[in-house]
């Protein structure tokens, strides 16, 4: 029992003297106190800071890095809390003991060497710091001596670097990578100015090539940029001009060179292939440098990119001076060749209609029979030569008529009702309705009309089905005929209206000269309407013209 009392009574004793030493560590470290106590070797020994007060103590206490004062001996005198979670240990543990032990055994020898060092002058010197968690962080010791009471001590700030070291790291991990994009990116670049060397290279090649060609060939080119402006000419340009770039007048000098009659013309479809990106086509005359104009055919298209986008067009013009004048000696020829020959043709086909009245004695049924096919090829050639009279007649200007108010609609039933006589095996469907006035000539427009039909007939071998329709739109009429044919291409259909122009087909070989919807196209445009074809390979057309009504 007594031994028992006696242990109480020690338990009660070491309890007082730890409830006295946290009072005392609290006072020093909320600055209550001046002074501590240490025990070491010697005994007890007394510290006190000289100059210290309680506010520099608080300040102390609140800094963001861990502030520590050790002996020469190295025994930590006073710490922070700032310190003491750095190192994860209690205040009241960090206090008496020695600094090396927060410090991992790598990095003691340099501690030591700092710590020797600062007595002298003051050091700084990046230490490995134990976080009591079996990691590591690197800090700053910055030491300078102090003075107490009882002598010198040492004052370390220490400052944690982790986040300094972690950015670092970051950050040479950035270079890293900046440099090997800079590599990479130098490669590319000698890469590509391998590839823009060899490039250019080839460019020069291409356009001293082109160059070469241009100015070997008869035609005069040009390239023009997609606003318009002529940005180079060929040697034959010039040649034919007597004119540099200089005194061409610029990008759009050629304008001085066309005949006064074709500039209009001329800039109209210019500027509409530049709106539409369409080829450009026209037939103009250009002086030569010694003041002579000669026609030319001008055409042009655009050179596109990836995207579609126009980056400039390639033209040419081609000298037709002689085409022209043969063909205008073609069209004199033929002109006197069609009065020429509509005289006996004339007179042939009275004496088959002599012959075939003849009633003193019966004619053989094999006369007859040769009689009416005599009087089908005379009809046919007195068609052609009618074609042929009416194509010189509108190259010289001459084909005139006289115009008055014309029921379209009347002309289409006759016209139609002729036309089960004449092609007896088609079916023609009728819609034509409504009364619709015109001006004009009614035997132009059933030629018109009656060239629609024939040529439904000709190309429709297998579906013989014709449709008529008459509708009004806006201030015109329109009549069309539609066939379930052969059709034509998008090329074809662009082509159709021109002279000899007939649209080949082995499979439904046909005759005529090409000239029907040429002439047609005249006589509609004598009569201030427009003319026009809708088809597609295989599904049949449809022709129509629209002309205004009266």
């Amino acid at each position: 029992m007594e031994q028992q009392k006696q242990l109480l009574e020690e338990i009660r004793e070491l309890r007082f003297q730890l409830e006295e030493a946290q009072e005392t560590i609290n006072a020093i470290r909320t600055g209550q106190v001046d002074a501590l106590v240490v025990k070491d070797t010697d005994g007890h020994q007394l510290y006190t800071l000289k100059t210290a007060d309680q506010t520099y103590r608080v300040f102390i206490e609140r800094m963001s890095e861990g502030a520590v004062t050790i002996n020469r001996e190295g025994i930590v005198l006073y710490c922070n809390t700032r310190f003491a979670e750095m190192v994860s240990t209690p205040l009241e543990k960090a206090i008496g003991g020695h600094l090396r032990s927060f410090v991992p055994e790598e990095s003691q020898e340099v501690l030591e060497h700092v710590i020797s060092s600062s007595w002298e002058e003051d050091c700084r010197q990046e230490i490995l710091l134990k976080d009591g968690h079996g990691a590591d962080m690197h800090c700053l010791f910055s030491c300078n001596t102090i003075e107490l009471d009882s002598g010198t001590a040492l004052s370390i700030i220490i400052t944690d670097l982790s986040v300094l070291k972690e950015t670092e790291r970051q950050l040479q991990v950035r270079n890293e990578q900046l440099e090997e994009s800079r590599a990479n990116t130098e490669k590319l670049n000698d890469s590509l100015e391998a590839i823009v060397r060899e490039r250019t290279h080839d460019l020069l090649i291409s356009r001293e090539h082109f160059k070469l060609l241009t100015n070997n060939i008869v035609q005069m080119t040009w390239t023009n940029l997609p606003d318009g402006r002529i940005n180079s000419y060929n040697q034959r340009w010039y040649d034919y001009t007597g004119l540099d770039f200089e005194n061409t007048g610029g990008g759009f000098g050629w304008k001085e060179l066309v005949h006064p009659d074709d500039l209009d013309e001329t800039l109209t479809r210019y500027n509409t292939s530049l709106k539409t990106g369409e080829m450009f086509e026209v037939e103009n005359r250009y002086r030569r440098h010694d003041g002579v104009y000669r026609w030319h055919l001008n055409r042009s298209r655009p050179l596109r990119n990836d995207a579609g986008e126009i980056i400039y067009w390639v033209g040419t013009a081609t000298d037709i001076e002689d085409q022209k004048r043969e063909m205008d000696r073609k069209d004199e020829f033929i002109g006197i060749a069609s009065h020429e020959l509509k005289t006996p043709l004339t007179s042939l086909k009275g004496y088959l209609q002599l012959i075939d009245s003849y009633k003193r004695e019966e004619l053989p049924p094999i006369v007859k029979q040769y009689i009416g096919k005599a009087g089908v090829s005379i009809n046919k050639l007195q068609t052609l030569i009618n074609d042929l009279l009416d194509v010189s007649k509108i190259k010289a200007g001459r084909l005139e008529y006289a115009f008055e108010n014309v029921n379209i609609t009347e002309l289409i039933n006759q016209s139609t009702d002729n036309s089960l006589h004449v092609y007896p095996s088609y079916i023609f469907i009728n819609n034509a309705d409504g009364v619709y006035y015109v001006k004009g000539n009614s035997e132009r427009l059933e030629q018109v009309f009656m060239n629609f039909i024939s040529n439904a007939v000709k190309y429709s071998q297998t579906n013989k089905t014709v449709i008529i329709n008459t509708e009004k739109r806006g201030n015109n009429v329109r009549v069309s005929v539609t066939d379930n044919g052969i059709g034509l291409s998008k090329d074809q259909s662009s082509r159709i209206f021109e002279r000899f122009y007939r649209v080949e087909d082995k499979k439904n070989m046909t005759s005529g000269l090409g000239m029907g919807l040429y002439i047609s196209h005249q006589i509609i445009t004598n009569h201030n309407g427009i003319i026009g074809v809708d088809s597609e390979p295989g599904k049949g057309s449809t022709f129509y013209f629209e002309l205004p009504l009266a």
